[in-house]
């Protein structure tokens, strides 16, 4: 049996928890029964509704290209291992704060997967998620030193638990930029 005044002060609906405690202290008569059959419904929608709304709120602060998953991908056209990619798409590589690095040429689908194991943290592991091209953070990391705002944005990422660059090597950037990111990914903790 659900534990109504716990919930409801859970999602800090605290009136809501007094409210429910005085129906209780007036007794069986007020109705009790059908008010919590409404009620744990009621609770159970809104779950459901906070819950959606922050996976589409995390979608679209990962800034993805595109929406990719796992179930688009086509494994028998690759030589991906695809148990090793399915093991990877828990995500549980990021509470060891250990890499994943995808090599391959153009078109074998790395973006595709970089981006599914970011779409399944968000969607089934609650996880925090960034992506970016590499030029695209370099660039960003570059406009920060100038603007004088120089680590607000690592400062951000440090409160991911993943974040996907894009890209790495395939477009040249300035020296000062490549060592903003040296600096970017040396200071993060393992």
């Amino acid at each position: 049996m659900r534990n109504l005044i716990t919930e409801f002060k859970q999602m800090r609906l605290h009136g809501m928890a007094s409210a429910w405690e005085e129906l209780l202290a007036n007794g069986p008569s007020s109705g009790v029964d059908s008010s919590r059959w409404l009620i744990e419904h009621l609770l159970k929608e809104e779950h459901t509704d906070r819950h959606m709304r922050s996976i589409g709120y995390q979608m679209h602060a990962a800034k993805f290209p595109m929406h990719r998953d796992l179930a688009g991908f086509d494994f028998d056209q690759s030589k991906v291992d695809s148990n090793l990619v399915r093991q990877l798409a828990d995500l549980s590589f990021t509470e060891s704060a250990q890499n994943v690095v995808l090599i391959g040429g153009t078109g074998t689908g790395k973006t595709h997967l970089a981006t599914a194991l970011g779409v399944s943290g968000i969607s089934s592991w609650g996880k925090r998620v960034r992506f970016f091209s590499t030029v695209d953070l370099v660039n960003a990391l570059e406009q920060e030193k100038a603007a004088g705002k120089a680590g607000k944005l690592a400062f951000a990422l440090l409160r991911m638990d993943l974040v996907i660059l894009d890209e790495l090597g395939y477009l040249p950037f300035s020296q000062a930029g490549g060592a903003l990111l040296f600096h970017l990914m040396s200071s993060i903790p393992a």
